[in-house]
């Protein structure tokens, strides 16, 4: 108790200090929690977290309700007073049916109590109170709160109508009229409102109008009916797909491909998108109160959508308004929301600028303050910048618009310099992307026309991020825009020859701005100084290359570069020369490697030469075919306007070089893009867009590999949503790339992509983050460059197949037979129902050396079985003639226990495919057609096969509802099996008869076996049978 005494005064301490700190409040309630006879205290806490925050409803609210509900005096007006104020308090936080409910009940309780069969007199007290106006108005409010849960909306909505239809029964005759024009009215508003039982409400409204309306109007009636609930029927039946998801599984990644489906709409419905995202902002905060990662980004996210939901759904500034201030007190530490809030204030203060009477009304300067007094947003620096970025907007506005005192670009200005010295106490390097000091500059420049501010800005950015390529580009161009020209040359001089993050930028930027500005003699000083840095630059690459373990690959690149830039004085060609030898491919396929190098012609081709006089000397050898490298010519654009298009990103990078691929993806609360050159000599052009404008909106560009993580040696059990809670919390994922496990099952990492490289950077801080015992997770940057440290490239290369084993042998005697070669990985026996070994194996080594020396074990005995140890071969399946246990061929086994998907979406993830079957059913492995939007879907056994064929509810993936099929014979559109590639066998069928010495031919009575369903030899698909044949030789047609 003492201890639990202690611990709350120091967390109250710390409340103090920092009243809106989301996470102390929740440790005041569970320490409170904690002990017993603290009863006091955690209502103390519960009541103190709500006064700052909103707090969960179903931790916090309803156990506050109860308490007040039974404190209070309900027989008087003071006691329903305060009880219903803590009934909307609560109903502001966050939406909750339950919540609803119990509001709801309570209503009608208490005017059944006053009213009903049983009633009792009414405290004179309570006047009005719980009259029949009184209770209608009170539940078409609560009521109305909960309409858009398009799947429990029905449980306050059957409430009031059964109250509605109770007390129409009952009312007199003379007022009967107005009554029943009342609940049509009530019912028909309800068929317009898209939910889950409209055929239930359809059947009551018919029901009214047989028992209220005249005859004659019964049809016509009906009809009119039925039109007026069409369209929300629709409405209902295009989002079911994804409320049955969410009845599933209500995880957040639902919920978030539910509201991009929503976006994807020509037109945003703001009263079914508000409905999911109410439900959304509602579980994340629930996940948050319990400790979930990832929640509180996710919550900051959701609320971000639902604003910018508001607005395009043109609702009034009212609703805007009150979802905004709901927003503050969930996450009272997400600088999106508090500059949203901002830009809202300075929409309305526009709108109603010819009103005289603005006083009493929240400025833009109240609600900047209020967010630096929270204390919790200039903990990070992503959300410290965009309250200063808005707050700097709306004043740059003012001054443009001459609507700002003297005193306004003094006021711009300390607001940017004060905002970048938050960030700079946060980190030191400070921004990466260099935000604030770009407006600063732009505000030096072009408001204030102090053009050597800015330049003193570059300069003192430049000191502390000496080697961004983006400092020094913005620098340049800032002195190149003022006519600075010598200048400029001088900086590109300096720093020409410095270690810079992309060097090929600066070098890019020095050449063009010499084209444009520079003389004969300046130009040639240029090439000349730009040759030498490459030189420089490349030396460099290669001693790093040499410390990382590859020196041999990348010397030998090295001197293709040399050979190339000796023989030619362009400078392009060098770029050129050194951009190839750069990278290797990503995630290249080994085996093509060693199948090339066991043949004799590519041995003879590495030897010397010979010149002969019969034969022509080989003077050039074949170039290389091209590859396509994703990875290095690929960059992500993100901050794109609502309404770009390819063209709009075609058009803007048309001068970097030819553009391959664009793809434009919606994120719940962004728009992001990827754009593939042909040639990475593209990609330093294409950097220099960044923070330009399509349609008035400032993007952003970056490399795409620089955003986007390396990630492995986690749990197993980690599937996509276990990666997202557990990353997301660094900045927007924009997806998440999962390796196929088709040909090996252990595979375990994965790529991460964010929206920003600053989001990746800061994620590094997982490496080495022990996820469990003796489990630490490995986090890099996805450089190309150093793919080998970062793939299982040589997992094939460190695992061997034994084969020829005894059914008595166990695991423990192969680990104790393979680990004398080497530190054995892990093992994986291939096991009877019973638990008998089959007969082979595969052993895992973790390294290949030692592979290689297990190889000596062939022909070992073990258990009195001679075995045979051969390198593991993932694409080679064993073909056994046929299964002991089933009488079938290993093909008509695999076929019998596989099932087909159809409707897949585009660009499918085999391995996240496989991570939603395996939710559902044992899973071996997943074959993805791409072509044809199929996959095939080997199971462990029949059985499990049979229960996903027979499963009821639909299996939604990524917001396709998929179509599940028996891999039957008939039905299979795979393509035909390559070598070594397919794990889906050949067509399981009859094999042709053998011919020849010691086989005998088929007699009758197996002909007749065969043609027990047709009574013929024909197959039914074309195929020609031995009656077919004796025709044939007898003439007959």
């Amino acid at each position: 108790m003492d201890d639990s005494l202690k611990a709350l005064g120091d967390i109250l301490s710390q409340i103090a200090e920092q009243p809106y700190n989301v996470a102390l409040h929740i440790q005041h309630i569970q320490v409170a929690q904690s002990s017993l006879g603290l009863d006091s205290e955690l209502k103390s806490a519960m009541e103190m977290m709500s006064e700052f925050l909103a707090v969960d409803p179903e931790h916090i609210w309803l156990p506050l309700i109860r308490q007040k509900e039974a404190s209070v005096d309900l027989d008087t007006a003071d006691g329903v007073e305060e009880l219903l104020a803590f009934y909307d308090r609560a109903e502001r936080d966050y939406f909750s049916i339950p919540l609803l409910q119990k509001h709801l009940q309570f209503i009608v309780d208490r005017y059944e109590k006053y009213h009903g069969d049983d009633k009792e007199m009414k405290p004179a007290d309570l006047g009005d109170l719980f009259s029949e106006e009184w209770t209608r108005d009170v539940m078409n409010s609560v009521v109305g709160k909960g309409q858009n849960h398009l799947t429990q909306s029905c449980l306050l909505w059957d409430m009031q109508r059964d109250w509605e239809l109770e007390r129409l029964a009952v009312t007199p005759k003379s007022e009967r009229e107005a009554a029943i024009e009342r609940v049509e009215q009530f019912l028909l508003d309800r068929l317009r409102q898209p939910h889950s039982n409209h055929d239930e409400t359809f059947q009551t409204y018919s029901s009214f109008t047989t028992n209220y309306k005249p005859p004659a109007e019964y049809e016509n009636l009906l009809i009119a009916a039925s039109k007026t609930r069409g369209i929300a029927v629709r409405s209902w039946e295009r989002r079911e797909p994804f409320e049955i998801a969410l009845r599933q599984s209500p995880s957040l990644q639902n919920y978030g491909a539910y509201i991009a489906c929503e976006w994807r709409a020509k037109h945003i419905d703001i009263f079914t998108a508000g409905g999911i995202y109410e439900r959304a902002i509602t579980d994340a905060a629930s996940e948050r109160f319990k400790g979930v990662p990832g929640a509180e980004e996710a919550l900051r996210s959701f609320w971000i959508g639902y604003l910018d939901a508001a607005r395009s759904g043109e609702a009034d500034f009212e609703d805007e308004m009150q979802i905004v201030q709901r927003a503050i007190r969930s996450v009272p530490a997400s600088g999106e929301v508090w500059a949203r809030y901002m830009r809202l204030l300075e929409r309305i203060e526009a709108a109603l600028e010819e009103e005289e009477d603005q006083e009493g009304r929240e400025t833009v300067h109240d609600v900047f303050t209020r967010a630096l007094d929270t204390k919790v947003v200039q903990q990070d620096v992503e959300q410290i910048i965009p309250v200063i970025l808005a707050r700097a907007s709306y004043e740059r506005r003012r001054l443009q618009s001459g609507k700002a005192d003297e005193d306004g670009l003094a006021t711009l200005i300390g607001v940017l310099e004060s905002g970048i010295e938050m960030v700079l106490q946060l980190s030191k390097a400070g921004d990466a992307r260099l935000r604030l000091e770009k407006v600063l500059a732009d505000v030096y420049e072009r408001v204030a026309q102090m053009p050597d501010g800015a330049f003193t800005t570059w300069q003192t950015v430049a000191k502390r991020q000496k080697s961004s390529y983006i400092v020094w580009t913005a620098y340049t161009e800032s002195l190149i825009k003022n006519q600075k020209y010598d200048e400029a040359r001088s900086v590109f001089s300096d720093v020409c020859m410095k270690q810079i993050d992309w060097p090929e930028a600066i070098w890019e930027a020095w050449i063009s701005f010499e084209q444009l500005y520079g003389s004969v003699a300046d130009m040639e000083a240029c090439l000349e100084k730009v040759l030498k840095a490459q030189y420089l630059n490349n030396d460099r690459r290669v001693k790093e290359a040499e410390r990382a373990g590859y020196q041999t690959q990348l010397e030998a690149q090295t001197v293709g570069v040399t050979q190339e830039a000796a023989g030619t004085t362009s400078v392009n060609s060098t770029l050129v020369a050194v951009a190839s030898a750069a990278p290797m491919e990503v995630d290249a396929q080994a085996p093509a490697m060693k199948a090339e190098s066991r043949g004799t012609k590519r041995m003879a081709e590495d030897e010397p030469v010979v010149a002969e006089s019969s034969k022509k000397v080989k003077t050039e050898p074949k170039p290389p075919p091209l590859k396509r490298d994703r990875e290095n010519c690929t960059v992500f654009v993100a901050d794109l306007p609502s309404d770009v298009m390819d063209d709009d990103l075609k058009q803007l990078f048309k001068d970097c070089g030819s553009v391959r691929e664009v793809k434009i993806t919606p994120l719940p609360d962004t728009l992001v893009a990827t754009v593939e050159f042909d040639e990475r000599d593209s990609i330093p052009a294409a950097l220099t867009k960044d923070k330009k404008r399509i349609n008035e909106h400032e993007i952003s560009v970056h490399l795409a590999w620089k955003s986007t993580l390396y990630v492995t040696n986690f749990p197993e059990s980690a599937d996509d949503p276990y990666m997202r809670n557990l990353f997301g919390k660094y900045g927007t994922i924009f997806e998440i790339r999962w390796p196929s496990k088709k040909f090996k099952a252990t595979r375990r990492f994965c790529y991460i992509q964010y929206t920003s490289p600053a989001a990746a950077e800061a994620a590094l801080e997982l490496h080495e983050h022990e996820l469990g015992p003796g489990l630490s997770i490995k986090v890099y940057i996805s450089n190309p460059e150093r793919k080998k440290e970062r793939t299982d490239h040589d997992a094939d290369e460190r695992e061997i197949y034994v084969a020829g084993l005894s059914k008595f042998t166990t695991k423990a005697d192969l680990q104790k037979l393979f680990r004398t070669y080497g530190q054995v990985k892990d093992v994986r026996m291939a096991a009877e129902e019973d638990g008998h070994a089959r007969g082979y194996a595969f052993v895992e080594y973790e390294s290949t050396n030692d592979a290689q020396a297990a190889l000596a074990a062939n022909n070992h005995e073990l258990k009195r079985r001679r075995i045979a140890v051969t390198l593991a071969d993932p694409r080679v399946r064993a073909r056994h003639k046929t299964i002991t246990e089933t009488g079938l061929t290993r093909t008509a086994e695999i076929r019998q226990r596989s099932v087909r998907l159809r409707g897949l979406p585009p660009n499918t993830q085999e391995g996240l495919l496989q991570q939603t079957l395996e939710k559902l059913a044992l899973i071996k492995r997943v074959e993805v057609f791409e072509d044809k939007h199929e996959a095939v879907a080997e199971l462990e056994n029949a059985a499990e096969a049979g229960k996903l064929l027979l499963r009821m509810e639909p299996i939604l993936f990524n917001g396709h509802t998929l179509r599940l099929s028996e891999e039957g014979r008939q039905e299979s559109s795979a393509p035909p099996p390559k070598a070594g590639g397919m794990f889906v066998p050949r067509k399981a069928g009859p094999s042709r008869p053998k011919a020849g010495l010691g086989f005998s031919r088929a007699g009758t009575k197996s002909r007749n076996s065969v043609d027990v369903a047709g009574g013929s030899e024909s197959t039914g698909d074309g195929a020609k049978g031995q009656d077919d044949f004796r025709k044939l030789l007898m003439g007959r047609k």
